[in-house]
């Protein structure tokens, strides 16, 4: 039985020859935003998102946009490692109340490009976030300090028993 099915995505200037999913100020949101709201429209139904480093940055503004009501997207759980949050004013409306996604948020103690401080900083705009802490620096951590606690949390959100548990909230245009 899978416990997990991974999709990976590259951002949609990669196409065009450009890279990252924006650039300085957060120029080039605005098409990121609407390729991510139409990709999790229209694909099949997608649980959590997973993103590093900018991708890690986006996958906080995509929980903002899920926690909005009404919601373009939909998703229970969000994970970013190596992660920062926007501060510009024009995120600041889909930040004005703690978002209600289940998270995990991984640092590096010694990440010299998305220092620590930044990563706590995007957790905080969560309500209830889980932190994970690792010696090293702007990577994906593989010890068992790290994945035992993902791999926890990732059970509550297991269909192997498919018939007991339904989908926690809408899936709009799906």
């Amino acid at each position: 039985m899978e416990f997990l099915a991974l999709e990976d995505v590259d951002a949609p200037s990669l196409a065009s020859g450009d890279f990252g999913w924006w650039h300085d100020g957060f120029r080039g949101w605005e098409r990121t935003r609407h390729w991510a709201v139409e990709l999790l429209r229209t694909e099949p139904p997608v649980d959590g998102i997973f993103g590093f480093s900018q991708g890690a940055a986006l996958t906080g503004l995509l929980a903002a946009l899920r926690d909005r009501r009404p919601s373009p997207l939909w998703f229970e759980f969000a994970i970013m490692v190596g992660g920062f949050t926007s501060t510009m004013p024009q995120h600041a409306e889909l930040f004005r109340h703690k978002l209600t996604v289940p998270s995990i948020h991984v640092t590096g103690r010694a990440d010299a490009i998305v220092p620590r401080h930044d990563s706590v900083q995007l957790a905080d705009r969560f309500a209830d976030p889980l932190v994970i802490e690792h010696p090293g620096g702007h990577i994906i951590p593989s010890g068992t300090a790290a994945t035992e606690p993902i791999v926890s949390f990732l059970a509550r959100f297991s269909r192997q028993d498919e018939g007991a548990r339904a989908p926690s909230g809408p899936r709009s245009g799906r």
